[in-house]
């Protein structure tokens, strides 16, 4: 569904525009809303979500027992942390103070399309983890079958 990287400017209000080329999707498939969360896997970047799959992650991730600190943490994360937006007439949504604050999104930042979702990067960390390369420890058996 989404693919692509697009670097973008946050505004002085905290708005990112949603680069055209997804903005028909977005209003398509997404109703032109968006769920905004933290990303708890990767530091310096955010979720968007389209809201019916946020519907559906969220409910996973609420399902989890609560008595494991790791399930409180990812609950915390995403559920907790979660902001619905709307796309406005131009196409921008405003990303919560807290949350560039949190993962160091400033002036510039990176969109990226990763299938059922988007990530929104600092600037600063989706530089440095272009910059990782991964070695044959990183591999996984999974990753052994791709034809690259």
């Amino acid at each position: 569904m989404f693919q692509g990287e697009t670097a973008i400017t946050v505004d002085d209000k905290g708005r990112v525009a949603i680069p055209t080329a997804y903005r028909d999707l977005v209003a398509r498939e997404c109703g032109n809303r968006l769920v905004i969360t933290y990303n708890p896997f990767e530091a310096g970047s955010l979720y968007l979500y389209p809201h019916a799959q946020w519907e559906q992650v969220r409910d996973q991730v609420n399902a989890l027992p609560k008595t494991r600190a790791a399930h409180r943490s990812l609950q915390l994360k995403l559920v907790g942390a979660a902001v619905p937006v709307e796309l406005d007439a131009n196409g921008r949504i405003s990303i919560p103070p807290s949350h560039r604050s949190a993962v160091g999104i400033d002036r510039k930042a990176v969109l990226l399309g990763m299938g059922d979702k988007f990530e929104l990067w600092s600037e600063q960390a989706h530089h440095a983890q272009i910059q990782r390369t991964l070695s044959d420890e990183d591999l996984s058996e999974h990753m052994l079958d791709l034809k690259l």
